[in-house]
């Protein structure tokens, strides 16, 4: 072992051998170095290798490099306005179509004409026959021609209760035709006698004097109505 046997001088084979115990000796120093390192170490920190001659450096901990999420503000959205509450855009509204422009000489129209009664007296005692005046007027600015035939004039009495007491037409019907030009604001008068007994569409029941009491007389010309006119029986 210390002297060394071979074709070679003796000083080839004692640098073989200081070669592998020096590469020996370092790789037991290594070893040693890092068990040391692994056993002195703490597990929660990183250490951040520096150049020559300077201390190692901890890394920097996580919060320091990635911010806090609750740090960090969110864009939000704007509140929307609830559809029921935005206030509702002007619309346009249409007008109301004009009504015509009544024609003079042309035909009386229900808004031409004014229908009215008149008693005469407005009071009687039972059993008299007083004189109910069915009145037509033409209300409009020109003149124009309406049908007043006498089938289509009626005066009709009601009691205080509504009910139906009297109507001109019931007993003695009258039909002729009246077709007549009436000039603006002009009134055609058509008087009715009341013989002061009730009666009923066709004449069918029997006729007795209504008792005292507040009545109303309403007159119709066809469609156009008059309203109501009060009479009294004593």
């Amino acid at each position: 072992m210390l002297h060394p046997v071979g074709p070679l001088p003796a000083v080839v084979y004692w640098r073989r051998r200081l070669l592998v115990l020096g590469c020996a000796v370092g790789v037991l120093g290594g070893g040693g170095w890092l068990g040391v390192a692994v056993a002195t170490g703490s597990p929660d920190e990183d250490v951040v290798l520096t150049t020559a001659g300077e201390e190692p450096a901890p890394a920097p901990a996580l919060d320091q490099i990635v911010p806090s999420l609750a740090a960090v503000q969110l864009p939000t959205a704007p509140p929307t306005a609830d559809p029921a509450e935005e206030p509702a855009a002007d619309e346009p509204q249409d007008d109301p179509p004009a009504e015509p422009a009544a024609v003079d000489g042309g035909p009386c129209s229900n808004d031409m004409i004014g229908v009215e009664v008149r008693p005469t007296p407005a009071s009687s005692p039972v059993g008299s026959k007083p004189t109910f005046d069915l009145v037509v007027t033409n209300v409009s600015p020109v003149s124009c021609v309406r049908s007043l035939d006498k089938g289509l004039q009626e005066i009709v009495m009601v009691d205080g209760a509504g009910t139906r007491v009297w109507g001109s037409n019931d007993c003695f019907p009258e039909e002729t035709t009246d077709p007549r030009t009436l000039q603006a604001g002009e009134s055609v008068v058509f008087p009715v006698v009341w013989g002061g007994l009730s009666s009923t569409p066709g004449c069918a029941a029997e006729r007795v004097p209504p008792p005292p009491g507040d009545y109303a007389l309403r007159g119709r010309l066809d469609t156009a109505t008059s309203p109501d006119a009060a009479f009294t029986l004593t």
